[in-house]
This record gives structure tokens, sequence and C-alpha cells, in this order.
């Protein structure tokens, strides 16, 4: 079947099909939280322990702590699938709006890495909330960090091209306002700089930046982005036809 849109009864294109790829940033960011605030509540409102604290009290925490462990990468886990699917909608929606650079290429690459990194560090905090893995301090601390490459650098970095990609594009074609493209240029880049936090430990700042962050402008984005070229021409357009207005205005103003 195509894919292309069938105009209605008025001659205008019938709305696209695929899920909105606003609505989809919204769910993945509302299960993200929804695991912070469980695990919060579930361990009576401690935070994840760091895997640079000692081994000893890296397993204690795992071992003391098993359901908000276990609900915790469960929902990391989910909230990897809407945003996968999400970079799927935009690469979609930037070829259909004629888009014919790497930026597609690369937003697509970004959002499905980032979900997989997401998914592979939901999938190995799951695995912390085993007792039979935790009996092993060596091992649970060697867990930990994996859960927090994969959650932090991993998935920052590629949420970073995500938005690096569709930012670019929409900032030379304006596709969305100006402000809303630098914005996202700017933690893009602090995105992709947070890799540095793997030798430079004082760079993890960086981390959560490009997490909420990240996720924030793809909402805004996934609201914003134009569905055509038809609709991403008109405020142009508008824009253009009002200011000629007020031109011929101030010509016949005495």
């Amino acid at each position: 079947m195509s894919s292309r849109s069938i105009p209605d009864e008025g001659g205008r294109p019938a709305r696209s099909g695929g899920p909105h790829p606003g609505v989809l940033a919204l769910v993945s960011l509302g299960i993200f939280l929804a695991s912070l605030i469980t695990s919060a509540i579930l361990t009576g409102g401690q935070t994840f322990v760091s895997p640079f604290a000692q081994a000893e009290h890296v397993a204690a925490f795992f071992q003391q702590n098993v359901a908000a462990t276990r609900v915790g990468g469960m929902l990391q886990f989910g909230s990897a699938v809407p945003l996968g699917i999400y970079a799927a909608t935009i690469y979609a929606r930037q070829l259909r709006l004629g888009v014919r650079v790497p930026g597609p290429a690369i937003s697509f690459f970004g959002g499905v890495s980032s979900a997989l990194f997401l998914m592979l560090s939901g999938s190995v905090t799951w695995l912390l909330s085993r007792p039979e893995i935790t009996a092993d301090v060596t091992l649970t601390h060697a867990l930990a960090f994996l859960a927090f490459i994969t959650g932090g650098v991993g998935f920052v970095v590629g949420i970073g091209l995500l938005m690096a990609g569709v930012a670019v594009p929409a900032l030379i074609l304006g596709f969305m306002p100006r402000w809303l493209a630098w914005t996202g240029l700017v933690i893009a880049a602090l995105s992709e700089l947070s890799f540095l936090s793997m030798a430079i430990e004082p760079l993890q700042f960086l981390l959560p930046i490009g997490r909420f962050g990240g996720l924030l402008w793809l909402v805004a984005a996934g609201f914003l982005l134009p569905r055509t070229r038809a609709a991403a021409n008109q405020e142009p357009r508008a824009h253009a036809s009002g200011a000629s207005q007020m031109h011929r205005a101030s010509r016949t103003t005495p």
C-alpha cells in the first residue's frame, strides 16, 4: 500500500499515516520519569547508587532494593520502544519533507542506537535485581558500570545525533522556529561531548543535560515539525504576505 497522502474532498492532503512523533516522545519521557519516581518510592527516597562507589556499597544497594531495581529496569526498557519508533517516524517525515541531505539518516542512526543502548541498560539493571547475581560483589559492580555506561554515555550520545539530524535541516529549511533549532543543536553538541566523561569524571554533569534536555526537545520538535512541505511553506508565505501588506500600507500613509 502506498504511504502517500490521499487528498480529501476539499483537495487538501489527508493526514499522513504513522504515529505522531510528539506523542511518542511524550510517552517515552513519561515512562522514563515513571521509572525514576517508582524507584524513588520503592527505595524510600534513595537515589540509585553510583557505580563509582565502593563495590561492597554497590552490591548492598541492589541486594536491599530488589523491587525498585526490577521495576526501574523494566520501565527503562519500555521507554526505549517509543523512542525507537520516534526515530523511524521522524526519518520518514523528513524524507516526505524533501530533505535529501545526510540529516535524516544521522537522526535515524542516533535514535535507533540510543533506543538500543537504553534497552541494554534496562536489561542489565533488571539483572541486578536477581539475588543470584548480586551475591557476587565483583560481578554486581561490573554490571552496575555496564548499566551506567550504556544508559548514560551510550544513550546520550545517540540522542544527540538524533537531535542534530533533525535540528540542522530544520534550521536551514525553516521547518521550526530558529530558537528551537539552535537549542537542539546546543543540547546535541553537549550530548556528543559527554563521551569525554568516560575519562574525565567531572564532565558527567553533561549526561542529565543530554538525557532530560534531549527528551524535552524531542517532544517539542515532534509537535512542531510540519507534516508536509506545503505545510512548512505555509507560515513563511503568510509572513511574507503580511510584510508586503505592511509595506504597501506604509507607502500610502501620508
